[in-house]
């Protein structure tokens, strides 16, 4: 099962650096048709698209990596036993919102395929295809919260601390 949901983290990351590469193409594809002078309808609107679709698929990911801004200044003021009552209710707090945002932002796909909304913009993208990338993006990161929730309930959750983090300049 772990390496299942590591791989799922791991692909979702993937996505969104594609996301990322799709980003850049539409930018450099907007700045050459204004150098060339001819005009590529919809590549703001692709891009802001991809940008939205990879910071949500990357969320989870973030999570596991412990890249995450985390309030380590109270956390570190508590003792072991209410340190990890905090954890459990900020980790259950954080699945119940972040699974209350996966169920509203697939309902919204599924609102927007089932009323056919395009965007009012003039390339007339449907609006559950860029709407994607949030959906599936919440519930990944609904799922890696659950995982973190049961790991800190099992005492086998280990905090990633990044490296840039443990500097002090």
């Amino acid at each position: 099962m772990r390496r299942a949901l590591d791989t799922l983290y791991d692909g979702a990351a993937w996505l969104a650096a594609l996301c990322m590469v799709g980003l850049l193409a539409m930018v450099l594809l907007s700045v050459l048709s204004r150098q060339l002078h001819f005009h590529v309808p919809g590549t703001d609107a692709y891009a802001g698209y991809l940008m939205a679709g990879a910071g949500f698929l990357a969320l989870a990911h973030t999570l596991k990596r412990g890249e995450h801004i985390r309030v380590t200044l109270l956390l570190g003021a508590l003792g072991a036993r209410a340190r990890r009552g905090f954890e459990l209710w900020a980790l259950a707090a954080a699945s119940a919102l972040a699974g209350l945002t996966a169920f509203y932002a697939a309902r919204l796909v599924w609102q927007s395929r089932l009323f056919n909304d395009i965007s009012t913009g003039n390339d007339a993208t449907p609006l559950w295809l860029p709407q994607l990338g949030f959906a599936v993006g919440t519930a990944i990161l609904f799922i890696a919260f659950v995982d973190e929730l049961v790991l800190e309930l099992q005492g086998r959750r280990v905090v990633a601390t990044p490296e840039e983090a443990t500097r002090n300049e």
